[in-house]
């Protein structure tokens, strides 16, 4: 029968608020309550009747608390199936049905959040309860489950309008509430020993959401969950919008591989760079990088790894940009910016890195670390006759940075510490480099004389012969292709040079 009418109830609760109410209901309807410690005291204090779980178990609660509920006589009236079986077993075993769980979890995250005592924290991770609520959660069919205060209203109008009856549908969204309260919970544990004994990044992590304006597009919903203050200090500007969020990210990951070399300035579109350069000065490197593609910089997300001084501001200011990014700004430079009150200017605190990833899908979410390899001059290893120049070094590493933070499959030509084109986002790595050739170009670039990098190896020799043909001199890959040979014999036949690296950076 879907349709099923609560007769028990056991209750273990950690904050008592909103319990009340509930508890008057059960009492109007006549149903059988359980419970221990301190919610048994309250519902007593209440004037209900209520029977220790203790008294049913026939077992005190020991280890200072620790164990109370985990006992066959509680699990077994959970978890019975309401058939013959089953039900014979709790009669075998004078083992009472319970028809409803309601549990309010130990406060791990705000313990967390409010002590560094270890101790005290361990004590917050709830056993008992999360057990409860799984056992509950699971046998669905005949159980209704409250996981946490957040459900005490829809509990509350069941027992109101409905005399406790509840239906299938009602008591598997219950179970699916119930699961989610039990992952967020373990999750929330697992990051605790996940960052350091102390847990400081897992307290950082804690937020209260912030909404958004909207996602992607105006029809979405959208909300942030972390500590963006942490990271940047907002000077100006409108509300961030998800898509902001989304290309600060992508600027971040980019500039932090420059946090430590000279001025550096990086335009970026749709999370992709579109200018990046490295200059003696970062008016120039700004200059540079908006060469690399004065087209798509308008509307872009704009990024220095130094401050920014007044002429370079004077200079950003002749077109339009959502964000600006740097570690510090001239007081003369913050002036004149904050005279365009919706353009955004962010003083970046830290350059932090996530070291891990996450991506949500097929109903799912996949996890992995994060891609924070950068290769250096002593890990490329020289595979053609001819090796490249020191200057062609610079320029390849300068480049396999670039095709890092790219989406696949992605191509990068630069030179003298320049973005000059770049493909991304093809299906093959030939259009990639097509794409990329033909951007140079149209913005006045001669590739004599220029390097390439790919995020993954040729499968043929068709990008090198491509790539020589408008002038590259040197290449930098992962290698690892079954037909890496051909790409070498033919940089070997044009006096190309060519470097594996070993590393594949794909960016999906």
């Amino acid at each position: 029968m879907a349709t099923k009418k609560i007769r028990s109830a056991l209750i273990s609760v950690f904050h008592k608020d909103g319990l009340e109410p509930i508890i008057r209901e059960l009492q109007r309807l006549g149903v059988r309550i359980y419970s221990t410690g301190g919610t048994q005291r309250f519902i007593e204090g209440l004037g209900a009747e209520v029977e220790a779980v203790e008294q049913l178990t026939s077992y005190p609660s020991i280890l200072d608390g620790r164990v109370k509920t985990l006992h066959p006589k509680v699990f077994g009236g959970l978890l019975a199936r309401r058939e013959e079986g089953h039900l014979a077993q709790l009669e075998q075993y004078d083992i009472p049905e319970i028809d409803l769980v309601i549990v309010d979890l130990y406060p791990f995250e705000e313990t967390v959040a409010g002590t560094d005592d270890a101790a005290e924290i361990i004590e917050k991770i709830d056993i008992g309860g999360i057990a409860l609520i799984r056992g509950a959660a699971k046998n669905f069919n005949d159980v209704v489950v409250a996981p946490s205060r957040a459900e005490y209203g829809m509990l509350l109008q069941l027992l109101r309008e409905r005399d406790g009856a509840t239906t299938l549908a009602e008591r598997k969204e219950l179970a699916r509430r119930a699961f989610l309260v039990s992952s967020h919970y373990d999750t929330a544990i697992f990051q605790y020993f996940n960052t350091g004994r102390e847990g400081e990044a897992f307290k950082q992590s804690i937020a209260e959401s912030q909404p958004l304006r909207y996602g992607e597009n105006p029809h979405q919903e959208g909300v942030f969950y972390g500590r963006l203050e942490d990271m940047f200090e907002k000077i100006g500007g409108k509300e961030l919008s998800y898509n902001n969020l989304v290309d600060i990210d992508a600027a971040v990951g980019l500039m932090r591989e420059f946090r430590d070399a000279e001025p550096t300035f990086a335009i970026l579109k749709h999370t992709n760079s579109c200018g990046v350069a490295t200059r003696p000065t970062i008016l120039q490197a700004w200059k540079d990088a908006l060469a690399g593609d004065n087209v798509s910089a308008f509307g872009g997300i704009l990024i220095s790894n130094t401050a920014i001084g007044l002429a370079t501001a004077q200079e950003i200011d002749k077109i339009f940009y959502e964000v600006l990014i740097a570690p510090a700004f001239d007081a003369d430079a913050l002036e004149f910016l904050s005279k365009k009150k919706k353009r955004i200017l962010l003083r970046i605190k830290e350059w932090h890195a996530n070291r891990r990833s996450f991506k949500s899908l097929l109903n799912g979410v996949i996890e992995q670390d994060t891609d924070l390899k950068t290769e250096s001059a002593d890990e490329l290893k020289a595979v053609t006759k001819k090796a490249p120049a020191p200057e062609e070094v610079e320029d390849l590493l300068f480049a396999n940075i670039c095709v890092k933070h790219l989406k696949s499959n992605t191509i990068v030509l630069a030179k003298n510490k320049q973005l000059l084109g770049m493909g991304c986002g093809q299906t093959s790595r030939v259009d990639a480099l097509k794409q990329a050739i033909l951007k140079a170009r149209s913005f006045g670039f001669e590739l004599e004389g220029a390097v390439m990098a790919s995020d993954a190896f040729f499968p043929f020799a068709d990008s090198v012969q491509i790539a020589h043909e408008a002038g590259i001199t040197a290449v930098i890959q992962p290698g690892g292709s079954i037909k890496d040979q051909d790409s070498i014999d033919f940089c070997n036949e044009h006096g190309m040079a060519m470097v594996f690296t070993g590393v594949r950076h794909f960016k999906h």
